[in-house]
């Protein structure tokens, strides 16, 4: 029986002790290289674009011939501000990316060794970074949905594509979520509340009755269910409780995490990286607890 592909050598291509190993140069050029992939990790002025730049060595600092202004690898990017080093930046990517149903960030701390706060806000904006990935995106072809109550959740999920997720306190509002991310001629599969019995004004709709079968013909939502149960050990078994206000947060993690589970975790490691360096500074966590004691 051949060997499934999350168990072999191959799903593991990066490793803690090997981005330790490296050290903190060798993590500096995996920024730099993400951050400004188009020249190979040569540094291009954020304010001008204006790839003319000085190199200040001693402070990994920058300036721009152009406009004069200084700047970092992670300014204007989601770990702006950073006083981490890159090598337990790069290390923390990598846990919250190896870590199949989350991670706490309790477990953050201890294994990056670092404050409860700066793990809780740092694995925040990893999660942010990834749920910019799906920013925009339509879903078409064969789309599964359905609801959850996690505080109020509602899923959708292309089937060999990707997982859109949404908070709301009604399920019935799926059907106008559905409307805006679904593409117009898809086939949208629901179960038997009558809330989607809107669903056929808009889409060619299939419906399961999960009280006679979960599978029937194959029409199903299993490939949605699924993603709800990987939420649910998540919040259950990682996190314990989660705040309506950040379930939104969690839910978008689960989801890019379903989608790219058949990544080897070198490429999902590095795949993480590119979107925060390629993310803006976040609104919402950058000085989090400095205003939570205003």
């Amino acid at each position: 029986m051949a060997q499934h592909f999350l168990l072999s050598a191959k799903a593991r291509t990066l490793s803690l002790r090997s981005i330790y190993a490296a050290g903190e140069e060798s993590a500096y050029v995996t920024f730099c290289q993400l951050r400004w992939p188009e020249t190979n990790g040569e540094p291009v002025c954020p304010e001008c674009g204006c790839a003319d730049v000085y190199r200040i060595t001693t402070r990994r600092r920058f300036k721009c011939a152009a406009c004069r202004v200084q700047f970092s690898v992670t300014s204007g990017t989601i770990f702006a501000s950073r006083k981490m080093a890159f090598v337990d930046l790069l290390a923390a990517v990598a846990i919250v990316a190896n870590a199949a149903k989350g991670i706490s960030a309790l477990q953050l701390a201890r294994d990056l060794d670092c404050q409860h706060k700066t793990a809780f806000v740092l694995a925040h904006k990893i999660r942010e970074a990834l749920a910019s990935e799906s920013d925009g995106a339509m879903l078409s072809g064969e789309v599964e949905i359905d609801g959850a109550y996690f505080g109020g959740h509602i899923a959708l999920r292309q089937r060999q594509g990707r997982t859109l997720t949404f908070v709301d306190t009604h399920e019935p509002k799926g059907v106008e979520i559905a409307r805006r991310v679904v593409a117009k001629g898809s086939t949208i599969v629901a179960d038997e509340a009558t809330h989607w019995d809107a669903l056929p004004a808009h889409y060619p709709t299939q419906r399961i009755n999960h009280s006679l079968a979960y599978s029937l013909d194959g029409v199903s939502t299993n490939m949605v269910e699924s993603f709800f149960s990987r939420l649910r050990r998540m919040v259950t078994g990682q996190h314990h409780h989660v705040s309506a206000r950040y379930l939104g947060a969690y839910a978008a993690h689960a989801a890019w995490l379903e989608d790219h589970r058949r990544l080897d975790n070198g490429t999902l490691s590095f795949r993480a990286l590119g979107l925060a360096m390629a993310h803006p500074t976040s609104r919402t966590w950058a000085g989090y607890w400095q205003r939570s004691r205003a």
